[in-house]
């Protein structure tokens, strides 16, 4: 269940709420504003409720009333589970954070993994894991000995890359996706790992898990629930064998600075910014490719493939 339906406790509360929502799915978003409000009246501590309430308000053009909301979320739930801090950054309340909270991230995926395959490759037209398994093939047609699959979710690119490598790890922040790709049999290796944490505490060295031991590491459709990529940068530095390559893609930013939020929640990022990060953790561009990478509303979303060279 996603954090957003998470009942209030209260069967009133609940009602109003569940009418809200019928409201606001027809479009109606003031009425679901005053419904909300009035559920809120009952359990004022109730952060989906205030998220909902934030929703609906912002839908009906009162802004203000959806800052206030997500202020007050932000007081109830320091994980940041909703994503409150994002949305604020959206309705210029606050500046944009350099990455999203891992409790959202999380929370997110764990709710999506069920139906995630279906989503992405069915009605998203997905093409992230073949697009960037042919250009490391392009570069490398041989054989890797081991690969470090980052953000694997449900093995998509496991899949893509199982037959050229001989050793293939996962790892992923989201519990429910790791299940998911473990039920594919692909990995040799699967963890839960977040890739906004320093080394040590990324999941990704433990148990005898050694630093540059991967040929190849990957990140397909990852980076966009990434800010600033310096991080997860530094981790795919630390996990690639000198000689390694770095096989990920980005949405694209295209002429902007750095890196943008967009209305989905997710951050594109500009060439200039991948560059200069890669240069900055010590690899090198060797392949980039622009391509179209799912579909978004009935619209193509833009990205960059990238291949990067770990240097000696």
């Amino acid at each position: 269940m996603h954090p957003t339906q998470f009942s209030s406790g209260d069967v009133i509360a609940d009602r109003r709420a569940d009418y809200a929502r019928m409201l606001a799915d027809n479009g109606e978003h003031e009425a679901a504003v005053e419904l909300m409000e009035q559920a809120l009246e009952l359990a004022p501590d109730w952060p989906a409720g205030l998220v909902r309430l934030a929703d609906y308000a912002e839908k009906a053009g009162a802004k203000e009333k959806a800052v206030v909301a997500l202020r007050k979320v932000l007081e109830r739930d320091v994980e940041d589970l909703f994503g409150a801090r994002l949305k604020l950054a959206l309705l210029g309340a606050e500046a944009v954070p350099d990455g999203p909270p891992s409790a959202y991230v999380e929370a997110l995926f764990d709710d999506y993994a069920d139906r995630f395959d279906k989503a992405l490759v069915e009605r998203l037209d997905y093409t992230v894991p073949a697009k960037l398994a042919a250009l490391v093939a392009e570069h490398h047609p041989d054989r890797f000995g081991t690969t470090v699959d980052l953000g694997c979710g449900t093995g998509l690119f496991g899949a893509e890359i199982r037959e050229r490598t001989y050793r293939l790890e996962g790892f992923d922040l989201s519990v429910n996706m790791l299940a998911k790709a473990g039920e594919k049999h692909l990995y040799d290796l699967l963890g839960k790992a977040d890739l906004s944490l320093e080394a040590a505490g990324s999941g990704l060295f433990g148990d005898g898990l050694h630093c540059a031991r991967a040929d190849l590491v990957s990140a397909a459709d990852v980076l966009m629930y990434l800010g600033d990529l310096g991080n997860a940068f530094s981790l795919a530095a630390t996990l690639a064998r000198p000689g390694g390559l770095f096989a990920f893609s980005v949405e694209d930013a295209g002429e902007d600075d750095g890196f943008v939020l967009a209305p989905s929640l997710r951050y594109a990022h500009s060439e200039d910014h991948v560059r200069v990060r890669l240069a900055q953790t010590g690899f090198e561009p060797i392949l980039l490719r622009r391509t179209t990478i799912r579909m978004d509303g009935g619209k193509p979303v833009s990205g960059i493939l990238f291949l990067a060279l770990r240097r000696p």
